[in-house]
C-alpha cells in the first residue's frame, strides 16, 4: 500500500468513528441496501421465467396476471426500501458532519489569536461549511451505496452464473477493460479534487476578504485592478472543475461503448443459437436473452455509479483530511490552568516579561511592573510600541515565552481561561458588534444578564436616551458589524457590554481614539463610572483622557521607560513631557 493510500484510509477509518454515536442509523441503512441488492437482480429472473412460460407460448392467462402481479409488488417493495435507504442515510450523513462541525468549531474557540492572525479567515469558513458538506457525500452517497453496488455486482453475477455459466462468460469480457478504465478515471479525478480544494480556499478567503474591505477598495479606486484579480482566480478556479469534467466526459462514454459490447455479444450469441444446433427447448432462450440484457444493465450500471461514488469518497476524504488537519493542531491550542476559584481584587504583578510573535524578535522586554488593586494604570507610547501587547498578555490572547505574571501570588497561566477572562473585560478601539439586537451584542445572549440590568448599566454610561430614539428601542437590530450606529454610539455599547458583566479587571484599549469631542465626553464619562472600584488598564494616545489615572506607564520598543503620575512625569524631561507638550501645542493652535 502506498504511502497516500495509507493516508487516505487512516483518514477514512477516523471519519468511521463519528458513527458510533449512529449504530442503529447506519444498521437500517445496510438492511436497506443489503435487501435492495437482493431484491434487484431477482426481478429479471422473473421476468424471463415469465416470457418463457406465459408469454411465448400462453397456456395460463391467469398465472400469467399472478407473475405481473408479483414483478409489479416487487418494484414497489424495491421503491419502499430505496425511500427509507435514502432517508436513513441522509439523517446519518447530517447527524456525522453536525457532530464534525460541532467539534471543529469547538476546537477553533481554544485556538489562540496567533492562529487566526495567520489564518485567512475564508479557508476557515470553507473548512466549516463546503467542505464537511463534501463529508456528508461520504455517508449519504460514498461509502453505503459503493456497499449496496458490490452487493448488487455480486448478487448480479451470482445468479447469471447460475443460470447459464457460458453465456456469463461471454457477457463479462469488457470488464478488465472497464476495470482498467476505472482505476484511471479514479486517479485522474483525485488530482482534479486535490486542485480544485486549493482553488476553492483561494477564491473563498479573497471573496471574504475583498467584501470585508470593500470600504478601502472604493476608496482608493481599486474597483477594475481587484476585478482582474478576481477573474484570474476565477479562472484558476474554472479550470480545477473542467478538468474533472473532462474525466467524467471521457469515462462514461467508454462505460456505455463496453456494456453495449457486452449486450452485442449476447445478441450475437443468441442468433448463432439459432441459426446452428437448435437447442433441445428453444423457446426457453427468448426469456434467457432477456434476463441477461437486464443482468447486464445491472452489471454495467454499479460500476458506473460505482467511479461515481469512489469520487464522492475521494472527494469526501480529500476534504476530512483537511478538517483533520485543523483539528490535530494542538500546539495553536491554548492550554488551560486547573483554579476555578481567585479573589481577582489583587495586585498585578509582571515579573521579567519578555514576549515574541516569532522567535526571539522580542516585542516586550524585561517588563516589570506592579499594579495595586483598584487603581487606574494608563499606558502611553507611540505606535507598535508594546502598549496592546501588554495587555493582550494579561488575558492570555497570547502566550508570553520568558518571565510570569501573578494576580496576587497565582500565576495567571494556572487560573483556568474561563473564570481568568470572566473577571477581565477589554473594550477595544475597533469595536466588534454581531448581527443582532442592541440588547443580545450587550448580553451576548448570556440568560443570566436580565433587561433590567442591561437598562441599569446603560443609563450609568448616558446611553439609554439614544438607544431609546432608535426603532424599538433595545431589540434595534443594529446589522452586520453595526454598520447602522455612529462610532461613538457602538463605542458606548462596549461599555455597556462591560459593565453589565461586573468585570474585576477592566482594559481600555483606544476606547476614545476615534471618535468625536462630543462622543468622547460621554465616553470619558462612562469610563469614570466603569472605573470605579476595580482594577483598570487605559491604552491611549489622547493624554487628555489619562491625566486623572493614578499612575502613567511610558513604553517604548518594547520596554516600560517612565513610570508615575501625571505630575511627576511632567517634572521629568523625558518621553512623557515632550508628547504632553506636543499634543498641548496643538490645541493651542
Amino acid at each position: 500500500m502506498s504511502k497516500e493510500s495509507k493516508m487516505d484510509f487512516n483518514v477514512f477509518k477516523r471519519l468511521l468513528k463519528f458513527v458510533k454515536n449512529y449504530k442503529r442509523l447506519m444498521i437500517y441503512s445496510f438492511i436497506c441496501t443489503i435487501t435492495l441488492s437482493i431484491l434487484g437482480p431477482m426481478r429479471p429472473k422473473l421476468i424471463g421465467e415469465m416470457v418463457d412460460k406465459y408469454i411465448i407460448s400462453i397456456k395460463n392467462s391467469d398465472a400469467l396476471l399472478h407473475w405481473s402481479l408479483l414483478i409489479l409488488a416487487l418494484l414497489v417493495l424495491e421503491g419502499v426500501f430505496q425511500f427509507f435507504n435514502a432517508l436513513v442515510s441522509n439523517l446519518l450523513a447530517q447527524s456525522i458532519i453536525r457532530d464534525i462541525r460541532q467539534k471543529l468549531f469547538k476546537h477553533m474557540l481554544s485556538f489562540r489569536m496567533k492562529y487566526f492572525d495567520q489564518t485567512p479567515i475564508g479557508s476557515l469558513v470553507t473548512r466549516l461549511i463546503s467542505d464537511i458538506e463534501a463529508i456528508a457525500e461520504v455517508f449519504s452517497s460514498g461509502m453505503i451505496e459503493i456497499v449496496g453496488d458490490l452487493l448488487m455486482l455480486f448478487f448480479v453475477i451470482f445468479i447469471m452464473f447460475f443460470s447459464n455459466w457460458q453465456l456469463t462468460l461471454l457477457t463479462l469480457i469488457p470488464i478488465p477493460l472497464l476495470l482498467i478504465a476505472t482505476r484511471i478515471f479514479a486517479n485522474a479525478m483525485k488530482k482534479s479534487f486535490q486542485q480544485e480544494r486549493l482553488q476553492v480556499t483561494r477564491l473563498s478567503s479573497f471573496v471574504q476578504e475583498h467584501i470585508s474591505g470593500m470600504s478601502i477598495v472604493q476608496l482608493f479606486s481599486r474597483e477594475k485592478q481587484e476585478e482582474k484579480l478576481f477573474d484570474e482566480i476565477n479562472q484558476d478556479h474554472k479550470k480545477a472543475h473542467v478538468n474533472a469534467v473532462w474525466a467524467f466526459s471521457i469515462f462514461f462514454p467508454v462505460v456505455e461503448i463496453l456494456s453495449s459490447l457486452s449486450i452485442a455479444f449476447l445478441l450475437v450469441w443468441g442468433a448463432f443459437q439459432f441459426m446452428g444446433t437448435i437447442p433441445p427447448n428453444p423457446e426457453q432462450m427468448y426469456g434467457e436473452i432477456i434476463s441477461f440484457t437486464l443482468w447486464v444493465n445491472m452489471l454495467f450500471r454499479p460500476i458506473r455509479q460505482l467511479a461515481d461514488k469512489f469520487n464522492i469518497l475521494q472527494r469526501g476524504i480529500v476534504r476530512a483530511e483537511r478538517v483533520f488537519e485543523i483539528l490535530d493542531l494542538n500546539e495553536h491550542t491554548q492550554k488551560d490552568g486547573t483554579i476555578t476559584h481567585l479573589d481577582f481584587h489583587q495586585d498585578i504583578h509582571f515579573n521579567n516579561l519578555h514576549f515574541a510573535y516569532k522567535g526571539e524578535d522580542w516585542v516586550l522586554k524585561n517588563i516589570n511592573l506592579s499594579i495595586e488593586k483598584g487603581k487606574t494604570v494608563a499606558f502611553v507610547g507611540a505606535t507598535g510600541a508594546g502598549k496592546s501587547t501588554i495587555v493582550n498578555l494579561l488575558g492570555r490572547f497570547y502566550e508570553y515565552q520568558k518571565g510570569d505574571i501573578f494576580i496576587g501570588t497565582t500565576n495567571l497561566q494556572d487560573i483556568q481561561l474561563d473564570v481568568l477572562r470572566k473577571n477581565i473585560a477589554i473594550v477595544l478601539q475597533d469595536v466588534f458588534l454581531f448581527s443582532d439586537s442592541i440588547y443580545h451584542n450587550i448580553t451576548l445572549r448570556d440568560p443570566s444578564i436580565s433587561r433590567e440590568q442591561v437598562i441599569e448599566a446603560a443609563k450609568a454610561v448616558g446611553a439609554h436616551d439614544f438607544i431609546v430614539k432608535l426603532p424599538n428601542g433595545y431589540d434595534y437590530h443594529v446589522g452586520e458589524r453595526g454598520g447602522v450606529l455612529s462610532v461613538g454610539q457602538r463605542q458606548l455599547l462596549s461599555f455597556i457590554r462591560a459593565y453589565v458583566y461586573n468585570p474585576s479587571i477592566l482594559i481600555l484599549d483606544e476606547a476614545t481614539s476615534s471618535v468625536d469631542n462630543e462622543s468622547e465626553e460621554m465616553i470619558q464619562r462612562a469610563t469614570e463610572k466603569l472605573t470605579e472600584g476595580r482594577t483598570s488598564i487605559v491604552i491611549a494616545h489622547r493624554l487628555s483622557t489619562i491625566q486623572k489615572a493614578d499612575k502613567i506607564v511610558v513604553v517604548d520598543k518594547g520596554e516600560l521607560v517612565e513610570q508615575g503620575s501625571h505630575t511627576e512625569l511632567l517634572k521629568i524631561d523625558g518621553f512623557y513631557k515632550k508628547l504632553y507638550e506636543i499634543q498641548f501645542l496643538k490645541r493651542e493652535r
